[in-house]
Formats: structure tokens, C-alpha cells, sequence
């Protein structure tokens, strides 16, 4: 495993806490291909060192992260420059296929292998958390927020139904999740708070402080203890259905996809296109 990232920081802020640091400020910490896998490899790096106990998440400032980069413009290649975390291959393939691939590779596996990690994560979330940066978030087993934070998922405006990791009910309740998909209006820390989506919102200044000491009290814990409630809450979350809901939307963001490509010739819906937006759900 690597000890360096192109972009991340790799931390260790006290005993027993692993500290991932999303690294690409000047473009809010939007995800490309190479930070995919960059986190990737660093989680599964503080879940192999067993002085690790708890995982922190945060993003240089400004933000936490603007979702996924649309302006990725690397030469790398799914299935030759980065290690496979899926069963699917035929990333290349033409039409429908080669994108349901390289979604399920990139953003539906990964954020799935993220949220079941045998250690407890916190996500530590300052600025924006927009569309595939609350998909970072929501992988998280706990959200520690600034009180300026502010989260939205815009992608209905591009013809599409939600990220890709579509947990908006689970996170927001169902009534909530309509109005904030069908307005793509952002919300705040504490009405996140108060929805159930973050545990505590705390002043900007804070917000590494606070994250650190509640990763640290955790970290105190028995380990094998805090790794059992982990896997416990999580089966009932699959139990009650959360994966198959996944599922499904998942197959109805590529329905949203195949229907914008024969429309428009493109993946979104221009009309929802501004040109400051440069990020994909």
C-alpha cells in the first residue's frame, strides 16, 4: 500500500486515529479517477494497521468536496491503471453497457466496500458537500459538521434522479428527499441535524478539534466491540431493505442516463447545465 497519494494527505492525529485528507482544493476536492482509487487505497491501508481504531474523512479547505469531476481529463484506463474493486469489466464497451460498468466500478462498489470498512469512519465536513461529495459523506458511519456547511444534490436540474449511492430517504426521510431532489435546494448543517443525517454541527473553528476528540473516545473503545455494532447497525440497515433500494436506483440513474443520451446526445440534460457547473452527480 502506498505511503504517498497525488491526492491526499494520510494523517495520524493521535494514537489509535487514521486521519484522510482530500487534497485537490483547487477544485473543491471534486473526485476524479485518481482520488477514487488514492482513497481507496488509504482506507484500505487504515484498515490493515492494527494501531488504527477509528477513521477520520475531511477535505482541504475550503470544502468538503464538489462531488465528482467532470473535468477529469486523465489518460488512465478502468481495468489497466487502477486496481478492479468490482466484478464488472468491459469498462470501453459502446452504449449503455460500458457506462453501467464503469458506475458500478467507480461510484456504486467503491462507496459500498467504503461504508462497510470493519472500522468506524467519521466524515469531518466544512463548505459544500455536493452531490458525489455526499455520497463520501453518507459512506461514513458518523457526520460531524461546520456550521457552515451546506449539502445539496442539484442532478434532477440534469435530468437525472440522484447520485448514484441514492440514500436520500435512509438519510433525509422520504417527504424531505422529494423536496430537496425535485428543487435541488441546498440544506444546512442543522437541518441535516435535524433530519438524523449528522450527528453534531459544530463552529468552523471546531470542527477538527471536536471530529478528532470523538474519533480518539471511540477509538478507546474495544475494538472488536465497536466493529460488531458497526456490522450489527448495518445488516438491519440491509435487513430493512437499504441495499435493494440502492439497487434499484441505481438501475433507474442509468434509465435517467440512456434517456438524456437518445434526447440530447450527452449524459445530463444540457438545460441544467450553468456554466459554473462542472461537476458530475
Amino acid at each position: 500500500m502506498p505511503d504517498n497519494y497525488d491526492t491526499l494527505l494520510y494523517q495520524k492525529p493521535a494514537p489509535g486515529v487514521a486521519r484522510i485528507v482530500m487534497n485537490r482544493p483547487d477544485a473543491r476536492n471534486a473526485q476524479n479517477l485518481d482520488m477514487t482509487y488514492d482513497l481507496d487505497a488509504a482506507f484500505s491501508r487504515a484498515v490493515a494497521e492494527d494501531d488504527v481504531k477509528a477513521i477520520i474523512l475531511a477535505g482541504a479547505d475550503p470544502h468538503f468536496s464538489a462531488g465528482h469531476d467532470l473535468r477529469d481529463k486523465t489518460q488512465k484506463e478502468l481495468g489497466k491503471d487502477f486496481p478492479v474493486v468490482s466484478t464488472w469489466g468491459q469498462f470501453a464497451a459502446p452504449g449503455a453497457e460500458g457506462r453501467y460498468a464503469r458506475e458500478q466500478e467507480i461510484y456504486l462498489q467503491n462507496t459500498r466496500r467504503w461504508r462497510n470498512l470493519s472500522k468506524p469512519t467519521i466524515a469531518e465536513v466544512q463548505g459544500k458537500c455536493i452531490a458525489g461529495g455526499l455520497m463520501l459523506a453518507w459512506a461514513c458511519d458518523l457526520i460531524v459538521a461546520s456550521e457552515d456547511a451546506q449539502f445539496c444534490d442539484p442532478v434532477v436540474t440534469m435530468g437525472v434522479c440522484g447520485v448514484e449511492w441514492f440514500v436520500h430517504p435512509w438519510e433525509l426521510g422520504p417527504r424531505k428527499a422529494k423536496e430537496l431532489l425535485w428543487t435541488a435546494e441546498s440544506w444546512s448543517a442543522e437541518e441535516a441535524r435535524a433530519c438524523g443525517m449528522v450527528n453534531h454541527v459544530t463552529p468552523r473553528a471546531d470542527l477538527s478539534r471536536f471530529t478528532l476528540a470523538l474519533a480518539e473516545k471511540i477509538a478507546s473503545r474495544p475494538s472488536f466491540a465497536v466493529k460488531t455494532v458497526k456490522e450489527a447497525v448495518n445488516r438491519t440497515l440491509d435487513i430493512m431493505g437499504q441495499n435493494n433500494a440502492i439497487e434499484q436506483a441505481f438501475g433507474l440513474h442509468h434509465l435517467c442516463h440512456a434517456h438524456n443520451m437518445m434526447q440530447f446526445g450527452m449524459l445530463v440534460d444540457p438545460s441544467g447545465l450553468h456554466p459554473s457547473v462542472n461537476k458530475k452527480a
